[in-house]
């Protein structure tokens, strides 16, 4: 199985050690990759995107990061300074997950901010949770994508990890809408976070839903519907801070070995959900780069570095060469 320069579109990889650990297992599988700006202190100027930028490029090769910076009040001169080295703006409500303190606390503080990206053709990319009750935190946060796809229809605006049913119908709705699924979300449930023992290896934001939620996402991703495309949301944290309760869960390692086996043999559908349609919906023009896969078993590791991976200890039928 050839895959054509698979894209992660949703990707955190912390800074140094943790770096240095889990970037591998993504640039073994992937040519390029959206990375997430929610460092401490995050990534929302020029000195920082930089100098993030150039600690992944001096770990990696044949990789092209595609950098993200976190939503704040930027003006017009910001933007038109940092246009040509960003792919996405990204909005954290203040406080809804990891590092996101200093995030957004009124949307429409931020509007100002949105005309500008709307003219220089940034897209968005949103968190899309509220403080409500956990489970309904995403349905609640339709209406402010609504909202926004509405105000600014000519803002191409993802919906990140989208893990209700929910949101999977909006895509339909407004032709500015798109969205990354995970892996995690389209392959288990809350019965795996909280069914039998507690596993706060599997904790994430948005948390792992129901059934009926699993089951829109798989059968959006294999009807290869052209707005939906594949971002890990890969977040790695130290074991003894995943048993405090850090949310974030760490698939880099397994991602196209599970993908293979979901798909099945499709590969035509595999290949629109992993890179071709970002690249169509988004312009991404990066150096073109083939993965191979063969069905092979392969085991995931139990650990890399200090952090705990998704499935670990799992067998797949495919490995990547």
């Amino acid at each position: 199985m050839i895959l054509n320069t698979p894209i992660d579109m949703h990707l955190h990889l912390r800074e140094g050690k943790i770096l240095k650990d889990v970037l591998p297992y993504t640039t073994n599988q992937f040519a390029a990759a959206v990375v997430m700006p929610n460092l401490v202190p995050p990534v929302d100027n020029r000195e920082r995107l930089e100098s993030y930028k150039s600690e992944i490029l001096e770990n990696s090769e044949n990789f092209t990061p595609l950098m993200n910076i976190f939503m704040r009040e930027y003006s017009e001169d910001e933007l038109l300074d940092l246009v040509d080295d960003i792919f996405a703006i990204k909005l954290y409500p203040a406080g809804i997950t990891t590092n996101s303190e200093g995030g957004v606390k009124s949307i429409e503080n931020i509007y100002p901010v949105l005309e500008i990206m709307q003219e220089l053709n940034i897209p968005l990319s949103v968190h899309g949770e509220t403080d409500g009750f956990v489970l309904d935190r995403e349905r609640e946060f339709a209406v402010v994508y609504e909202k926004l796809a509405r105000d600014f229809p000519k803002l191409k605006i993802i919906m990140e990890h989208i893990s209700t049913f929910n949101l999977v119908e909006l895509l339909d709705k407004y032709d500015n809408l798109y969205a990354t699924v995970t892996l995690h979300h389209l392959l288990l449930t809350l019965d795996e976070v909280v069914g039998g023992m507690l596993n706060p290896h599997y904790f994430c934001k948005p948390i792992i839903k129901t059934p009926k939620d699993r089951e829109a996402l798989q059968k959006v991703v294999r009807s290869g519907h052209k707005k939906v495309m594949f971002g890990s949301d890969s977040a790695p944290h130290p074991i003894r801070n995943k048993l405090k309760g850090a949310a974030g869960i760490f698939s880099a390692p397994v991602i196209l070995p599970a993908l293979a086996e979901f798909f099945d043999g499709d590969v035509e559908t595999l290949q629109k959900f992993i890179s071709d349609n970002a690249r169509e919906n988004f312009n991404i023009n990066v150096s073109e780069r083939k993965i191979e896969l063969i069905e092979e078993e392969w085991s995931v590791p139990y650990i890399v570095g200090e952090v705990k991976p998704l499935f670990a200890g799992k067998k797949f039928r495919y490995r990547v060469v």
